[in-house]
Formats: structure tokens, sequence, C-alpha cells
């Protein structure tokens, strides 16, 4: 029979636990309506369970059935049964179940279980109120992520209290000087520390362009290790070191952009062996790239006025890493990405995993129709031409079109 059981009952309850509706009612419990809390999801007792009761026809067809049912049903604690009498054609009167109620929160949790879980939330919502009501919002809004932190949010606050005290600090998070507070704590909270520095500090503390925990320290004004660059001068004219004047060099990003080389174009590729190898050219620099994330070349104003050539590999990521590389240099070109080379190499194609799905746009329409291509799998399921597979003649033809460095001046 489909009627309401105890199981499917408390399994009703367990989904307003799940979706943290439980947990939000002890904090207006707590009277904190006024805390900038949201309403959605809120529970008001006494609460009506959705409930299946047997039909008129069941109650005759199945009597003794029904009549167990309702000893069961009246056997839970914590559940109210709303009664109804009813006059049955063949029985006569009878009183029956209509609805099933939780009178208070409390009932809910004992049916669960959920009642020392519960408590150590109260707990966390007190010291909250105490010592940050501007975070009893987040609580609200997360609590379950808030109850998987219990025993981490004491130092979680003693975090916040210390940044409000010291906004945009300037200094490195292995300097914070929290008893009981390491620098690997802080690291491994930073996704949760992010929303709540973002719900204390002023607008001023914040560095709104940089998000995401690889970010964090951006955002909030802290130190960061310097991202390093590394590159080669593909021309002995362009020396940093006059003894080995095309020596692989590595740089931390502040110093990059203060480089004074001012070469008229730069090749970024993103295999080490082609960067080893690539050839001599005038005037130019070559950057060994980093996939995606181009910040470490953001602040190089210089490299504005340089033509910019990018060699990816030939599959969806190559092309979105192209695009990435876009937002902050919108006149990069790409090199060896075509389809002309892709087609050229159709012995040495490989297999992309997990290709990219969402819109690129800022690629070239001969770029996004190979895009497309690959996307679509027309050419072959799950394309891939790594760039270290391209042969070294067809990266020699492509700079020759450009400008190739004449052979007297090769060491």
């Amino acid at each position: 029979m489909n009627w309401s059981t105890e199981k499917s009952l408390k399994d009703q309850i367990l989904r307003l636990w799940e979706q943290g509706a439980l947990l939000r009612a002890t904090l207006r419990l707590r009277g904190n309506n006024d805390a900038g809390l949201g309403s959605q999801m809120d529970l008001v007792f006494p609460y009506r369970l959705a409930f299946k009761a047997p039909s008129s026809s069941e109650l005759s067809d199945h009597f003794e059935e029904v009549r167990s049912w309702i000893a069961k049903l009246s056997a839970i604690k914590g559940l109210r049964i709303e009664w109804r009498e009813l006059n049955h054609r063949i029985l006569g009167k009878q009183t029956i179940p209509q609805a099933i109620w939780l009178d208070t929160l409390k009932d809910a949790l004992t049916l669960i279980a959920k009642q020392k879980e519960a408590s150590w939330f109260d707990e966390m919502a007190s010291d909250t109120g105490n010592r940050h009501p501007e975070l009893l919002a987040w609580l609200d809004r997360r609590p379950l992520l808030a109850l998987s932190l219990y025993q981490e949010w004491p130092r979680l606050l003693d975090i916040v209290s210390w940044i409000k005290l010291h906004p945009q600090p300037g200094i490195y998070l292995r300097q914070i000087d929290i008893a009981g507070v390491h620098s690997k704590f802080i690291e491994s909270q930073r996704r949760v520390l992010s929303e709540l520095f973002d719900l204390v500090l002023p607008e001023y503390a914040i560095e709104q362009e940089y998000s995401g925990i690889k970010q964090f320290s951006a955002r909030y004004g802290f130190l960061d290790k310097p991202q390093h660059i590394r590159f080669r001068s593909l021309d002995s004219a362009l020396n940093l070191i006059a003894s080995t004047p095309l020596a692989d060099l590595s740089i931390d990003s502040h110093n990059f952009a203060k480089l004074n080389l001012r070469p008229t174009r730069v090749f970024i590729t993103e295999n080490e062996t082609n960067f080893l190898a690539f050839p001599q050219f005038a005037n130019s620099l070559l950057i060994f790239g980093a996939g995606y994330g181009w910040d470490a070349l953001a602040h190089a104003d210089w490299l504005q006025h340089c033509e910019i050539y990018y060699w990816g590999d030939i599959d969806t990521h190559g092309f979105a890493i192209l695009n990435q590389l876009r937002h902050r240099f919108a006149h990069v070109r790409s090199f060896l990405m075509d389809e002309r080379t892709l087609l050229a190499h159709q012995n040495l194609w490989g297999r992309e995993e997990q290709p990219v799905s969402h819109a690129l746009p800022l690629l070239s329409q001969e770029e996004a129709q190979l895009f497309k291509r690959l996307q679509e799998h027309s050419l072959q399921d799950h394309l891939r031409l790594e760039q270290e597979h391209i042969r070294f003649s067809a990266l020699q033809a492509a700079l020759a079109k450009i400008q190739l460095v004449p052979p007297a001046n090769k060491h």
C-alpha cells in the first residue's frame, strides 16, 4: 500500500535537514531575524508534512491493514496526528488520520537524531552573534557548510577579527600572528575565508578585480610569492647577460614588467622542448607559457607594443588558452594553430580527453571555424595535435613568412 510510513515521514524531515532549513530555523529561534537573514526556506511550526492516507475503498478492502497502519503511526513519538471522522457506507463511523504535523523544531530534530548537530550550530550562532553578527547571514546562507566547520569555527572567527583590525595588511600569510592559527590552516580555508572577509571588510580593503582562491592574497592585500616568467632572447642584441646573450632566464613578474629590452615581437610556446629549440629571430623574445592564467604577464605594459604570437596545441584547450590570453592582450596572433598545419600532420594526431564545450568569443573567424570542427569532432573524435609533434621544418617555414634571422648571425 502506498500510504505514508514512519520512514517516508522521517525522509521528509531529513530532506529539510539536507536543505539546511532546520538549521536556519535555529537562527530564527535565536531572534536573529534582524541580522540580514534571508527568508527563503523558512520553516514555520507547526509544520505539516506531506501525507498519504488510505482511500475509502482501501479502508473497506484492507480494514485490518489500515488498523495496523494507524497503530504504527500513533506510536511515532514527536508527530502529531490530525484526525477526521467519516461515515463509511460499510464500516460506519470511523476515525482515521488526515494530516501529520511537526509541532516544534525540537520534535523534528529528535525524530532524525540531529539534536547534537543542531546544538553545535546553535553554539556557533551564539559565538558569531557575539563577535561578528554580520556573519550570521553567512550561517543562514551556508548552514551545512558552516556546521562541517564546527571544530575550526573559533579559529576562523579569530582570523576574521584579525583582518578587521589589519585591512590590506601588506604581509605574507605566513606572517599572520594569531595563537593557534598557522598559515597552512589559512591556505586550506581560503574559499570560506574569502566569503567571510567579503562580509566584514569595507570596500576599500577588497581588490574587486581579483577573485578565487588562487587570487586570495591579491584580493585582500596580502603579499604573495612572486610568479616567475621563463624566457629567452632570440636575438643576441637583446641581451641581459653580456657573456650569455641567448640565455634561458627566469625572473619574477615584477621585474619582468620593468625589462628595458623593447623587442619588436614576442613568441609564446607551451612546450619546453620547443622553447629550448626555438630558432633565433631578429629583435624577438620567447616566453615559456604556463597554460591557463596570464596574471604574471599582465603588468608588463611594454608587451602591448609588441607583436605577440601564441603557439599552443591544436585542440579545444589550446584555443581556450589563446582566448584567455587575448583578454590580457587583444592583439595576440595564433601561430601554427591553423587547419593547414593540422592536416599536414595527420599521422601524428592524438586524443583530447575532455574537450572544452563553452564558446570562445575572442577567436578570429578562421580560428573559430577550426575550434568548432574540433568541438563537433568532424575530423576525428576528440582530435588533438600536440605542438611538439609539429615538424621543425614547419616552424622554420612559418617563421620565414615573418622575418628569418640571417644565418650569419647564428651562434
